[in-house]
């Protein structure tokens, strides 16, 4: 997560957010049910999917249909791999600047 974190904040996401991410028992304040019922889901699926259990599924159907909970698993299971691809490789997020030349243009 830290490096899909550290470019989030340098694509302006607030540091209040972005720390309500890693506390998000603590700032439940700043989500929807919505957005807590993924973020609890997610949590699950990174560190042990084998504990998705029923209701939690019975919460996820609540608040997403079947095709927005395939596609919710198939983006954490994507940014699993993508941090775990980093770790692996100890890929660092572009600096600041990079980001902002390539939105400028500048290669």
């Amino acid at each position: 997560m830290a490096a899909h974190t550290a470019l989030a904040g340098q694509l302006g996401v607030s540091e209040e957010l972005l720390d309500a991410l890693y506390h998000i028992d603590q700032h439940r304040h700043l989500f929807t049910e919505r957005e807590q019922i993924a973020l609890h889901y997610a949590e699950i699926v990174t560190t042990s999917a084998q504990d998705v259990n029923e209701d939690l599924w019975d919460a996820l159907q609540t608040c997403f249909d079947d095709g927005e909970i395939v596609e919710l698993t198939t983006v954490i299971g994507l940014f699993n791999f993508f941090n775990r691809f980093a770790d692996a490789l100890q890929i660092d997020p572009p600096p600041k600047s990079r980001l902002k030349d390539r939105d400028n243009g500048k290669q």
